[in-house]
């Protein structure tokens, strides 16, 4: 008779695991959204994120994942054939360069390498040798690579010009400590799916006064869906312009709830304290990890050495998967660097416990030991036991 199956814990950087409470609520019947019970939903789910943004700014709500949210802010905020400065320091900031590849916007590229955060004087650097940048574009914590750079030096930076600054926020908003408002943040974009504990749908663009000024004077490039100014009128009248996701909204009104309950800068120690448990396992195990600037939303760390050669990334977690309900992201490949099949990345945002994260380092442990490491049993649970100051076991 076959054995059933491990309990499944989803610690991938997105999708997340998302609590009971957030199924439930997406799981009752459906309102229609031109009514007056679904406008009050939806202006108390956008007073809630705006609170999580750290903003009084208006958060728009767009159907549609988190690059669906950044290509809007992009293509919005700036008109074809003007000059956008452009920081990468793994996938995600190159798919920003590539979105205004596409739609003909002139860049000045930061290429930085892959593990390290782009510096506060790069930007100041291109900016003083592009004067004519109007826009800014840069990711807080770069998935790919499990790296955060300094957002708020970068920020103060940028709004001593005319430029603004678009930041990717998709894994830092609601993970670790993001101050749009006191930062001087122009637009701050986060997606449902990663620390606001929600299902892949819904993309979030924060707007700062001054990109709200710069919508009113510029055209963008062209669009229809993605015009933000169609969304922002209609978010005035507590509406959308199109016909919204309903049951993600309201299972996002219900994991807004839970957040606030925990409080978000609670929520902000609880992940940096599994961040800071996990890095101490990894290096409990000898492993390297991918980032010189580690970012707490993830982390991640390169495949150890073996005497049969190296761990096959795909077996490792199948294994992880099948074997113990563990579920981590691998590599990805990219312009400037290649991580597919070399490294593993783990997720500390949204509903993650010690419990989990400690379940998935004694896994991982095991899986890397039965590949060949040389790790000595026992280490990363104890490491990371004794960073979370318990004893707990697994």
């Amino acid at each position: 008779m076959a054995s059933s199956p491990p309990p499944q814990r989803l610690l991938t950087p997105g999708p997340t695991q998302v609590p009971e409470p957030v199924l439930r609520a997406m799981a009752m019947p459906l309102i229609h959204h031109r009514t007056g019970a679904f406008r009050e939903l939806f202006a108390d789910v956008r007073l809630r994120l705006a609170r999580v943004f750290r903003t009084r700014h208006p958060v728009l709500v767009i159907s549609g994942s988190g690059t669906t949210a950044f290509e809007a802010a992009q293509a919005s905020l700036i008109d074809p054939g003007q000059t956008a400065i452009t920081c990468a320091s793994g996938k995600f900031g190159e798919r920003w360069q590539e979105v205004y590849e596409a739609i003909g916007v002139d860049q000045v590229r930061i290429d930085v390498p892959w593990g390290r955060a782009v510096q506060a004087d790069q930007v100041a650097a291109a900016l003083d040798g592009h004067r004519d940048a109007r826009v800014v574009t840069v990711v807080h914590s770069e998935t790919s690579t499990a790296t955060v750079c300094d957002l708020k030096a970068i920020a103060a930076i940028v709004g001593r010009t005319d430029a603004l600054l678009i930041a990717d926020g998709i894994t830092s908003v609601g993970a670790m400590p993001v101050e749009m408002d006191q930062w001087g943040v122009d637009v701050l974009v986060c997606g449902s799916q990663k620390a606001l504990m929600l299902t892949p749908g819904l993309g979030y663009v924060a707007l700062g006064e001054r990109a709200l000024e710069r919508l009113a004077q510029t055209k963008g490039c062209p669009q229809y869906h993605l015009d933000l100014r169609r969304w922002l009128d209609a978010a005035r009248k507590d509406d959308t312009p199109f016909t919204p996701p309903i049951s993600l909204v309201r299972g996002q009104h219900a994991a807004l709830e839970l957040i606030e309950r925990e409080g978000i800068e609670n929520v902000w120690a609880r992940t940096a304290s599994l961040a800071a448990a996990t890095r101490a396992a990894l290096k409990a195990m000898r492993l390297q990890p991918v980032s010189d600037a580690p970012a707490d939303s993830l982390s991640g760390a390169f495949y150890p050495a073996t005497p049969t050669g190296g761990v096959d990334d795909a077996r490792f977690r199948a294994s992880l998967r099948d074997k113990h309900g563990i579920h981590i992201a691998g590599g990805q490949d990219g312009r400037l660097g290649n991580y597919a099949g070399r490294i593993f990345r783990i997720s500390h945002m949204g509903h993650v416990s010690a419990d989990d994260t400690l379940a998935a380092l004694a896994a991982i442990e095991t899986e890397l030991r039965g590949a060949g490491a040389s790790i000595y049993p026992g280490v990363a649970v104890a490491a990371a036991s004794e960073s979370l100051g318990s004893e707990t076991a697994v």
